[in-house]
């Protein structure tokens, strides 16, 4: 399973939660406390649920089960992107499209009018068709490809979603339940965590926490798929954390292991509105 730390955590600023007045009461038990105004998150409990999430994701892959990752708004797309091809799985990242998993039939119809265009395009070069045409069905193309690009070549119906921001993406974990398909979220402190499967308790805006989940998720996928032939998924423990702990002072500082943290200087806490 792939390790994560405190330091990598608290380095990507996952600690930032939005402002305390913005808060949903649901996720109390995930805030450590609050500083100028923005809710901390308790990284321990981060830890501990990020760890049994990759567990869960590790075992899946290994299970030759499919991962789809979600996620939409602007400063998750590259990194939805890259780590799902990384690891060879599916992604949405532009649009969540409505009923794309409850209304797969008409799903998987405009998935396959994107390949027919494709092959117009790649294989006979839109051969004999007027300039009109071609201009029309390239702007079909794209968007086509806009939105389903990530999902081209998924088999069926995804077993697991990995969504980040659970309240953007409130739609796609909504069909996910409707299905009974596990939902593993970045969950912050303005999020509701009650549909979530797998909760990970962190900031789902700053561009560094939201690469620190994707690609530990991806790497989890990769070591599944490779155990799957090799031998048994490495069985961790949620709570083995290495000893790893952290207290939040009265003033605001973060006492780990490692010593006392300013928890403002280790990043900036982006997307705390």
């Amino acid at each position: 399973m792939p390790q994560v730390t405190m330091k990598e955590l608290l380095e990507s600023g996952v600690h930032f939660g939005h402002q305390t007045r913005r808060w949903n009461p649901k996720m109390k038990d995930f805030i450590f406390g609050e500083r100028n105004g923005i809710h901390i998150v308790d990284l321990q409990k981060t830890l501990k649920q990020f760890k049994e999430a990759l567990r869960f994701v590790g075992e899946a892959a290994a299970q030759g089960k499919s991962i789809l990752f979600v996620g939409t708004k602007r400063q998750a797309q590259e990194a939805v992107a890259e780590e799902a091809r990384r690891c060879g799985m599916y992604y949405v990242n532009h649009r969540w499209l409505g009923g794309l998993l409850t209304n797969w039939v008409t799903a998987q119809k405009s998935i396959e009018r994107l390949k027919e265009i494709d092959r117009l395009a790649d294989e006979e070069h839109y051969e004999g068709r007027a300039k009109k045409e071609i201009s029309r069905l390239e702007r079909e193309r794209k968007h086509l490809t806009q939105n389903l690009v990530g999902i081209k070549d998924i088999p069926g119906l995804p077993d697991v979603l990995f969504v980040i921001d659970s309240r953007k993406e409130e739609i796609a974990v909504l069909e996910a339940n409707r299905l009974n398909i596990p939902v593993v979220a970045i969950v912050d402190t303005n999020s509701d965590p009650d549909p979530i499967n797998y909760v990970i308790p962190g900031n789902d805006d700053a561009l560094r926490a939201i690469r620190l989940f994707t690609s530990k998720i991806a790497d989890a996928v990769l070591e599944g798929r490779q155990v799957a032939t090799e031998g048994e998924f490495q069985q961790v423990s949620a709570d083995g954390m290495e000893g790893e702990y952290a207290i939040m002072t009265e003033d605001g500082m973060i006492v780990t292991e490692k010593g006392v943290v300013n928890p403002e200087s280790m990043s900036e806490p982006q997307g705390a509105y």
